[in-house]
C-alpha cells in the first residue's frame, strides 16, 4: 500500500530542531517497516489560518510504501501528542 504523509512542524523551533523532528518521524515510520520512496523538506510557508496561535509553519511530504499499517499508525498516534507537529495528514492513495 502507497501513503502519503505531510506534517507541519510549529516554526518557534530552531533549524535544527526542526530538521531532527523530521528525521524522528522518518524513523518511525521505517522502524515500524514502511519503506520511504522520498521525503520532501517544503520550507516555511504562511498557514491558511492560525494554528495553535501558529501563523506559519515547516512543511515536509513523505511518500511511502507499507505492506500493513503499522507505521501508519504509530506515526499517526505519535504525531498527534507530539507538541512539535502542528498538523498532520495521512492519505492512502489509490493505485
Amino acid at each position: 500500500m502507497k501513503y502519503e504523509i505531510m506534517f507541519v512542524v510549529r516554526p518557534n523551533l530552531e533549524e535544527d530542531k526542526v530538521k531532527e523532528v523530521s528525521k524522528n518521524f522518518e524513523k518511525i515510520l521505517t522502524d515500524n517497516g514502511a519503506t520511504i520512496t522520498s521525503s520532501k523538506d517544503l520550507g516555511q510557508k504562511e498557514l491558511a489560518y492560525e494554528i495553535e496561535g501558529h501563523k506559519a509553519g515547516y512543511y515536509f511530504l513523505i511518500n511511502l510504501e507499507a505492506n500493513d499499517a503499522n507505521a501508519i499508525n504509530e506515526f499517526d498516534r505519535l504525531a498527534r501528542i507530539s507538541e512539535d507537529i502542528i498538523r498532520h495528514l495521512i492519505v492512502k492513495e489509490d493505485k
